[in-house]
């Protein structure tokens, strides 16, 4: 019965693939749309996740996502250093600089100063200089996409300098880094050098980097440090969290691309449902047949979950195939951010399976009330 299903199903190939497109339409769109909104929200939490070393993140009591920052006391470091768990913690500056890099132009940069001592949170993938030449004078590593846009069209060249607040910065390295959401170059300079290329503040002193002693669970680190020290401890998950967080509850990002995709999935289930209740009107002397020769009501029921079911596998890996192309496009050459997790595959062929779930409830009850003497009717 499955196989005259699908014969039924592909007999008529401009209804066929009228079925098959509105499904594709939605995955498509579906699929894209909730890749490029997860894309988005890597960007808000790139930093947190390149800053390697560190699984404690100390702040402020009132910082809600990482680019919410409010300046510390340097004394605090000494604070969380005395706190019972904790192996080691260190400075961290993050902030932004206005670099002149000549006579009237300038470049707004993200400033990411590193601990003097242990160069902790320092980028991975320096490909140009090494980490080491941050401790000469002036010293500055750069990810190459801020390179790109500094000095657009250039190749890389090491020893290039420009100034921030007055202050000569000498490039030394170039790394690769992730994207942010601000899109700026990211310039790594020590801690000592960073504060002095940023404008002055009674406070500098952005979040404190620690780590657990071993064998001690870091949540129970962070709780320590908040009862001791009265700031706010998170861990490097807890902080990636609070920070999409606030994005999905203080930005309109979410609600924009929720009503993208809430559309997609209105319009691929009236084109499914519609152009499969044709299939169906068309085919109900097929139907009657069947039931005259005795096929059940379940059977017939099966025929026509089954062949949702195969519009919907084929829709699915079309249209889902089709957004991945899109990612992979727009990764090589476009700059628009695009992430497709495991969790956008299964939400995508959640939303497929009601579409053509509806699409064939929709022709069910035509089929099932269908006359069998209708196939000796002109």
């Amino acid at each position: 019965m499955m196989w005259i299903a699908w014969k039924m199903l592909i007999g008529n190939r401009v209804k066929y693939l009228g079925i098959v497109f509105g499904v594709v339409f939605a995955a498509l769109l579906i699929a894209q749309q909730s890749s490029i909104f997860c894309g988005l929200m890597s960007l808000t939490i790139s930093q947190i996740r390149d800053t390697e070393g560190p699984d404690i993140w100390v702040m402020d009591r009132s910082v809600q996502y990482v680019d919410d920052i409010k300046p510390l006391a340097d004394t605090e470091l000494f604070r969380v250093k005395s706190v019972p768990g904790v192996e080691w913690a260190v400075r961290f500056y993050k902030g932004l600089g206005r670099a002149r890099i000549q006579e009237g132009t300038y470049q707004q940069m993200i400033l990411l100063g590193l601990d003097d001592a242990t160069l902790v949170g320092a980028p991975a993938g320096v490909f140009m200089g090494s980490i080491a030449d941050l401790r000469k004078p002036d010293a500055v590593i750069m990810d190459d996409a801020g390179y790109k846009r500094t000095w657009p069209g250039e190749p890389y060249r090491l020893g290039r300098t420009f100034e921030m607040n007055d202050r000569r910065a000498v490039l030394v390295g170039l790394t690769k880094a992730s994207r942010t959401f601000q899109s700026f170059p990211i310039c790594y300079p020590r801690y000592s050098q960073a504060v002095l290329f940023a404008p002055p503040e009674r406070k500098v002193l952005s979040f404190v980097l620690a780590d657990p002693a071993p064998g001690v669970d870091p949540e129970e680190v962070c709780r320590r440090i908040e009862e001791r020290t009265g700031l706010q401890a998170l861990t490097r998950s807890q902080f990636v969290w609070k920070t999409i967080r606030y994005y999905l509850q203080k930005t309109g990002i979410p609600v924009n691309f929720g009503i993208t995709v809430f559309l997609g999935f209105l319009v691929g289930t009236a084109i499914a449902g519609q152009t499969f209740y044709l299939f169906t009107v068309e085919n109900i002397r097929q139907f009657g047949a069947l039931k005259a020769m005795g096929t059940s009501n379940w059977t017939i029921l099966w025929m026509v979950l089954a062949q949702a079911l195969q519009v919907g596998v084929v829709g699915y890996g079309v249209g889902v195939g089709l957004a991945a192309l899109f990612g992979q496009a727009v990764k090589g050459g476009l700059r628009l951010s695009f992430f497709m997790p495991w969790q956008v595959l299964a939400i995508t062929a959640a939303a497929v399976f009601v579409i053509v779930l509806l699409a064939s409830l929709l022709s069910i009850r035509k089929v099932l009330v269908v006359d069998p003497a209708i196939v000796f009717r002109s």
